[in-house]
């Protein structure tokens, strides 16, 4: 599928920790992806983490990565390559695992998020993929829906439809994260 010393199209896939199964719908994207003989790069986390791994594995894809701060592997169900992401000792929790997350976010070329309206991490992720230009194909869980997410102004109309916690998360990002330059694009 992957044709070595070809480069490859790179999928950042990853989603809260409080999904633990994929639906049909997402397993069948991530066949697409397959069929097309891309890198998938995920994280070691259980949840979305943990369940795109099993489908992996499920159907033999080979052509994935794992991303691990500091090599220290917590699932990797198919046994694949590891990308051990180096965090300095004082880093602690969200932090430290956001560093991991950071390097799939530049080593990809596009993301794909299954997001359960709540979840940080998520979220941040798909404001870190905007934010490098990346577009963002994003599953909503509680709405069974895809949305491609390549500008701010796509991400805000589906903002203004999650929870209130989640909007204010938002806008604490966007105050801290995003360059001025990327708000209107």
């Amino acid at each position: 599928m992957n044709i070595k010393g070809v480069n490859c199209v790179k999928i950042f896939v990853a989603g809260p920790r409080a999904i633990s199964s994929l639906s049909n719908a997402v397993k069948e994207r991530l066949l697409g992806i397959c069929n097309n003989g891309f890198t998938i790069l995920v994280g070691d986390a259980d949840g979305v983490d943990s369940a795109v791994q099993k489908y992996l594995t499920q159907i033999n894809y080979p052509n994935v990565r794992v991303y691990a701060s500091n090599g220290k592997v917590r699932n990797n169900h198919g046994h694949w390559p590891v990308e051990a992401v180096q965090v300095a000792q004082h880093i602690r929790g969200f932090d430290f695992y956001a560093m991991k997350d950071n390097a799939m976010v530049a080593n990809a070329d596009y993301g794909f998020m299954v997001w359960n309206s709540e979840s940080k991490g998520t979220l941040t992720n798909i404001v870190n993929l905007l934010n490098a230009g990346k577009k963002v194909l994003v599953y909503l869980h509680p709405q069974n829906a895809f949305h491609c997410i390549d500008t701010f102004n796509k991400l805000e109309n589906i903002i203004r439809r999650v929870p209130q916690k989640t909007r204010t998360m938002f806008y604490d990002l966007r105050k801290t994260n995003l360059r001025p330059e990327k708000m209107g694009a």
